[in-house]
């Protein structure tokens, strides 16, 4: 990646030598980030020198490490200890915090993959690649539906599946009183207020320009 001049930034695991290389990080060193409303978490960067046994491939690397733990007292009880996060990057244009962020991201763009499979895109029904094409750009677009069905309905982010079981696939029936069409809920269903909140958010957003 190097070669043809690509930043980079890669986990790693834990090992005896990483977890060498935090234990030498000085306690002033570490920055408070805003990261979850359930825990504390702070960064802090060191060096790691990483590619195997043989000195010729041996280079140091940049090593970005994130500690967290429970706020809870309760549950800090339990669990007591940082937990650490680790990753190296090549990436100097960044200062620490912000190179943290940009990790981060990597997660949200794998969940939407992740996303994106679970909504049909991981299954490829044909051995016509013009079909799977088609079959793929449906998947694509029903998923950026869904993304924007929660964005502007105003609902809390949830998965797709979430979003199915929830909003899409209401147990409800369609009936006629007066001319008017409307769909009569379960009694107790939990989400039919979400469902109605929802609606009524997408109901009022503005027509396409005439």
């Amino acid at each position: 990646m190097d070669r043809h001049s690509m930043t980079w930034s890669i986990t790693v695991t834990n090992h005896a030598k990483v977890k060498a290389a935090i234990a030498s990080i000085p306690d002033d060193a570490w920055v408070d980030i805003d990261y979850t409303l359930g825990g504390y978490a702070q960064v802090a960067e060191t060096s790691y020198e990483g590619g195997g046994p043989l000195k010729k491939n041996r280079r140091t690397v940049r090593l970005v490490v994130r500690r967290a733990r429970l706020a809870d007292t309760a549950q800090a009880r339990l669990f007591p200890e940082w937990r650490h996060h680790s990753f190296i990057t090549n990436r100097t244009d960044l200062n620490t915090v912000a190179a943290d962020r940009f990790h981060r991201e990597h997660a949200v763009v794998e969940l939407a993959i992740r996303e994106l499979k679970d909504g049909g895109a991981a299954h490829i029904p044909s051995g016509h690649y013009a079909a799977n094409a088609a079959w793929f750009g449906c998947a694509v677009i029903a998923h950026n539906l869904a993304r924007w069905t929660v964005t502007l309905g105003g609902h809390e982010p949830v998965n797709n599946r979430t979003l199915h079981v929830r909003i899409i696939a209401v147990p409800a029936v369609a009936v006629n009183r007066s001319g008017r069409r409307t769909l009569r809920f379960p009694t107790r269903w939990p989400w039919s207020g979400d469902f109605t909140t929802m609606l009524t958010n997408l109901r009022a957003l503005p027509g396409p320009a005439g």
